[in-house]
C-alpha cells in the first residue's frame, strides 16, 4: 500500500471527520453494536442510511462548525477569534437541526465573544462536553506546520470560545497534537506520552487514564459526550483497528454520542491512513448544509478543497 503524503493526510483528516459524523449520526444515543448489527458485512447495504432526523449522508453540527472554523481561518488568513465566534452565532441563530445545549447557551447569550463561555461556566459549572473536540480537524490541519506548542495553543483558544472548562481546552489540544503528528507521517499512538506531558498538569491525570493502552471505553466513568471519554474512545478505536473503515465502525459501535465519537475517530484515522482509505461509497452521499449561510451545501469535493487550502495557505499562525 502506498504511504499517503501530506496532502492526502490533510484531506483524510478533514474529510474523514465529516464522513464519521455523517455515518454516526443516525445511531446517536443508540445501543452498542447497532451499526454492525444493521450492516454486518462492510459494503453490503446502504451504510449512509440516514435516520433520526438526518438524511442519508447529511453531516451534523459537528462538521458544520468545523466548516465555519475552516472558512474563517482561510478568509482571515489566520486565527481571528471574534470572526469565528460571529460565524458560530450566525449559524446558531438559524435554527440548525442539532446544536449542543451548552454551545447554544453560549452563542445565544448576547455576551461578548471573549467572555461568553467563561460566564456560562461560572453559572453552570458544566462545560466539559465534546463540542469543541468535534470541530477540530480543520484547525489541526491549519496549525500543524507551526509545531506542537502553536497547534495546541490554537486548539485551546478555539475551544474556549464555547467551553469555559479547561478540561475541554486540554482535550482539544491533545487531539490537535495527535493529528499534527499523523500529518507528518508519525504514529500518533507513539506520541501520546509527549502529548500528555504538554497538557495542563491539573487535567493531565484524567487524560492519562483514557489514553493509556489498557483503557477500554467500557471503563469510562462518564458518558462519551464528555470530552475525555470521547477522545479516549477515538484513540482506542484507532489503536485496536487496522484501517480507516474499521476504526470508524468500531467508534459507532460504541453507542452513545456516535456522531461525535466517529467524527473525532475519523479525523485521527483519516490523518493516519489518508483520504484514499475512506471508502468511496461513503463519500458520494456526503453533504454538509450550512444553516444561516445562504442555503449553501458542501460536498466531499468541497471539503477536500478546504483541506488543501488549509494546508497550503500561509498565515500568521
Amino acid at each position: 500500500m502506498d504511504v499517503p503524503g501530506a496532502v492526502e493526510r490533510a484531506i483524510g483528516a478533514v474529510l474523514g471527520s465529516a464522513v464519521g459524523d455523517s455515518l454516526g449520526a443516525p445511531f446517536e444515543f443508540g445501543p452498542e453494536g447497532a451499526f454492525s448489527a444493521r450492516f454486518p458485512h462492510p459494503g453490503h447495504g446502504d451504510e449512509m442510511c440516514g435516520g433520526g432526523g438526518w438524511n442519508p449522508g447529511e453531516a451534523t453540527d459537528d462538521t458544520q462548525m468545523a466548516v465555519l472554523t475552516a472558512e474563517s481561518l482561510l478568509d482571515c488568513g489566520g486565527l481571528d477569534l471574534p470572526d469565528v465566534f460571529r460565524r458560530f452565532q450566525r449559524w446558531a441563530a438559524s435554527d440548525p437541526k442539532d446544536i449542543g445545549l451548552q454551545t447554544e447557551a453560549v452563542l445565544t447569550s448576547g455576551d461578548p465573544w471573549d467572555t461568553a463561555a467563561a460566564l456560562h461556566f461560572q453559572v453552570s459549572q458544566r462545560a466539559a462536553g465534546n463540542g469543541a473536540l468535534m470541530r477540530a480537524a480543520p484547525s489541526a490541519v491549519r496549525f500543524a506546520r507551526h509545531g506542537r506548542e502553536s497547534t495546541m495553543n490554537a486548539a485551546r483558544r478555539l475551544s474556549a470560545l464555547t467551553h469555559g472548562d479547561r478540561a475541554a481546552w486540554e482535550g482539544t489540544a491533545a487531539l490537535h497534537e495527535l493529528i499534527r503528528v499523523a500529518l507528518t507521517g508519525g504514529n500518533p499512538l507513539s506520541a501520546v506520552p509527549t502529548t500528555l506531558a504538554a497538557l495542563h498538569p491539573d487535567h493531565r491525570p484524567r487524560y492519562e487514564t483514557v489514553l493509556s493502552p489498557g483503557w477500554h471505553p467500557d471503563r469510562a466513568t462518564e458518558f462519551n459526550g464528555a470530552v475525555w471519554p470521547c477522545l479516549g474512545s477515538a484513540v482506542w478505536a484507532l489503536r485496536t483497528t487496522a484501517s480507516y473503515e474499521e476504526a470508524v465502525r468500531a467508534a459507532i459501535d460504541l453507542g452513545g454520542d456516535t456522531d461525535t465519537v466517529a467524527a473525532v475517530t475519523g479525523a485521527l484515522a483519516g490523518a493516519v491512513y489518508g483520504v484514499d482509505a475512506i471508502p468511496p461509497r461513503w463519500l458520494g452521499p456526503l453533504h454538509i448544509p450550512l444553516p444561516g449561510f445562504d442555503g449553501r451545501v458542501l460536498d466531499a469535493q468541497d471539503m477536500a478543497r478546504l483541506a488543501e487550502k488549509l494546508l497550503e495557505r500561509p498565515g500568521d499562525g
